[in-house]
């Protein structure tokens, strides 16, 4: 018997650890070669890491949540015989791979290191005149345990039975006689109160770990607001005239998708970009640079049963209306049941997010960090609205109407530059034959 431990490998491009998000093995279970070990999970996609080898499971790298680095541990197997060579040099490559990536200390860190290591001798003088002068604080007596009232209520169990159908506190009833809670005393508390008891019984708290994809969004969201300055601007758009032309395409669509609204929004954000080349960008904070991009990568922030993903149309600026059409059914399709690529989760230079019929009057979304801009169409309502007819004459019309959010990175777009987007966008939206046009 041979013991081989099985080192994570370089599983993404600058990719230093990993979260396990499942574990298909446990301690004393027998794996066969090419048997699933653990999905990891990087800031790019969801890895499968199989077993080079057959064996018994002596030893997992931690629980489900937590990270190993690249070229750690992540399993020790217990093989018959040798490992073979090709598996050794694979499994040393990964270890060596991991020490070459290793990021160097900065310059302030070793500084701060070297004089902890060689510190001056008058301070060590100081701080041990005043270790000598501090005294122990005293140990805090912890705050007793609340009495539980339920316990301290007298009543039969049937009476217990009645007042949690009720939904009843027994700890609110008075009892007439002995203190014990008596039919007759739920009776005359329902009298009392009006038979109305609380919305609903209270619920047992329950505790559930933040991790995987769900981690990955608290800690993008939380860098994104803690470092973007943002700033959010809403517009009102008529899309009477687009709702009417996107029925009259799907009325001849032959064997060509239907068409959502998105697939209009898309092509009206593509076809305004050109003239404000400071949306469609990304800013790198390290290297204070941003780049503009020439070719619309389009994030579409997609809701899964595990948190929000972003699929990425790639070339979106490109594509026509049922080609867009097809991207966005496919993209939501992948990250939902996730078979989503990491190259179709990554590298998007603007996002969109929409609730749908869920959209509210109007979002403040979050910028999809290290993106510039991200805009949210919101509900299409209908309303009454004011309208000049073709003999110039105003009168009421019932509208169909949808705002627009855009949320800037006020670091790199100014306020006039994103109104001004939006004002040209609703121009190709509220006249869709120019969204049409090539």
């Amino acid at each position: 018997m041979a013991k081989f431990t099985f080192n994570l490998p370089d599983i993404g491009e600058g990719i230093a650890e990993a979260e396990i998000v499942a574990w298909h093995v446990k301690v004393g279970d027998t794996i066969e070669e090419d048997g699933q070990l653990a999905d990891m999970m990087t800031d790019k996609a969801t890895v499968e890491m199989e077993s080079p080898v057959a064996g018994k499971v002596l030893e997992v790298a931690g629980e489900v949540g937590d990270t190993v680095a690249i070229g750690g541990m992540l399993v020790v197997i217990e093989v018959e015989g040798e490992v073979p060579e090709d598996v050794l040099e694979e499994n040393e490559a990964a270890a060596e791979a991991a020490e070459d990536t290793a990021p160097a200390p900065k310059a302030d860190e070793v500084e701060e290191r070297i004089e902890v290591e060689n510190p001056d001798p008058s301070d060590q003088e100081d701080a041990a005149e005043a270790a000598r002068e501090e005294k122990p604080l005293p140990t805090p007596t912890p705050a007793p345990e609340p009495e539980s009232t339920e316990a301290k209520v007298l009543a039969s169990p049937v009476v217990r039975k009645r007042a949690k159908d009720l939904g009843i506190d027994l700890s609110q009833v008075k009892p007439r006689e002995d203190g014990r809670i008596r039919h007759a005393d739920l009776d005359a508390y329902i009298s009392y109160t009006g038979g109305f008891s609380g919305a609903a019984p209270a619920r047992s708290d329950e505790q559930i770990r933040v991790i995987g994809l769900r981690k990955r969004i608290a800690e993008n969201m939380a860098a994104a607001k803690r470092s973007i300055p943002h700033f959010t601007y809403v517009e009102e758009c008529d899309v009477t005239e687009l709702e009417r032309t996107r029925a009259q395409l799907n009325e001849n669509r032959g064997d060509r998708p239907k068409l959502t609204m998105l697939p209009l929004l898309i092509t009206a954000i593509c076809k305004t970009l050109p003239d404000f080349p400071m949306i469609n960008a990304r800013y790198d904070d390290e290297a204070k640079v941003v780049t503009r991009h020439g070719a619309v990568h389009l994030g579409m922030a997609t809701m899964t049963d595990n948190g929000l993903m972003v699929p990425v149309i790639r070339d979106a600026q490109g594509k026509n209306l049922y080609q867009l059409a097809n991207e966005i059914v496919r993209l939501a399709e992948a990250a939902r049941d996730g078979s989503a690529k990491s190259d179709e989760l990554s590298g998007s230079t603007l996002t969109v997010t929409s609730l749908g019929p869920l959209g509210g009057v109007a979002t403040t979304p979050v910028i999809n960090r290290p993106e510039v801009a991200i805009i949210g169409p919101n509900r299409i309502v209908e309303r009454p609205m004011f309208v000049t007819g073709p003999d110039g004459q105003e009168r009421i019309e019932k509208r169909k109407l949808m705002n627009i959010s855009i949320s800037c990175d006020h670091r790199v777009v100014d306020g006039y530059d994103a109104a001004a987007f939006v004002q040209e966008l609703k121009k190709l939206i509220e006249a869709p034959a120019r969204i049409l046009a090539g």
